[in-house]
């Protein structure tokens, strides 16, 4: 059993993965601000909490797209589990061929869930991972990563649009709409953000295919996907725990490079 970390901008998710499937998750907000004392503490409850000894886990990884919590992580599990954590960082053994203009830019938590998506799902392939930010990623047939989009996500937007306008509602839920055409100002706003973001979806997969010549499998993981995914035209399935898959992947792939210290 391993511990699998995946830190993003706002919200952040823990699980303890044996043979690939998660014997439990726990999901957190992301805080800049805690030291690596606080992290290791919150993470003891999560365990205590799942039924699982810190002590007996095998090892840890640790993905964030947030660099200054990438050392913070790696104590706060070190100092939980008593071995020090693989991180999902340049140099990392991941098997896909990456062909962007720099491949050093590209978000570990992308590469982590292409790493799960390339294993689960036949080529060509687009990705959404919906969060802060939304973003798509492109496999295409022959396994290689050949880029994406980076998007404002669904709540970002809201709240962008919410804070620009003076006569829209704050901090709007959002509850699925009843109708595509809303008849007041909060309908009119969750229909806007949830048929919006699904017909956006929609529509990136169509020039997507376009683009590549050919029909593509559309996969989804994220916190939101699960409000905006229902109302697509398009299958996409929704793989929730996408991530922490990837994360387990990759570990394998990578432990004995790890504990013969061998950089990773």
């Amino acid at each position: 059993m391993i511990l699998a970390i995946d830190m993003g901008n706002t919200n952040a998710v823990l699980g303890c993965m044996e043979q690939g499937k998660a014997v439990f998750t726990s999901h957190f907000g992301t805080d800049r601000t805690k030291t690596a004392d606080e992290y290791a503490l919150l993470f003891r409850g999560f365990c205590q909490r799942g039924g699982v000894d810190p002590a007996a886990l095998e090892g840890g990884i640790v993905s964030s797209v947030v660099p200054m919590l990438r050392p913070v992580m790696k104590e706060a599990v070190t100092r939980l589990t008593g071995k020090t954590p693989i991180l999902v960082e340049a140099g990392l053994k991941t098997g896909l061929q990456i062909q962007i203009d720099d491949p050093a830019q590209l978000g570990g938590d992308l590469v982590v869930v292409a790493v799960a998506a390339r294993k689960k799902y036949p080529g060509p392939l687009v990705i959404f991972d919906m969060g802060t930010a939304t973003t798509a990623s492109v496999i295409d047939g022959q396994g290689r990563y050949r880029g994406g989009m980076i998007i404002p996500g669904l709540r970002v937007a809201v709240d962008a649009l919410s804070r620009r306008a003076s006569q829209l509602p704050l901090n709007i839920n959002l509850e699925p709409p009843a109708h595509v055409i809303g008849t007041n100002t909060m309908d009119c706003m969750r229909a806007g953000a949830i048929y919006g973001n699904a017909a956006m979806l929609d529509g990136i997969l169509e020039r997507v295919e376009d683009e590549l010549g050919e029909p593509v499998t559309a996969v989804a993981t994220g916190s939101l996907v699960s409000l905006v995914v229902p109302y697509c035209q398009r299958v996409i399935h929704e793989e929730p725990d996408l991530l922490l898959q990837g994360l387990c992947l990759l570990y394998e792939k990578n432990s004995r490079r790890h504990t013969q210290g061998v950089k990773a």
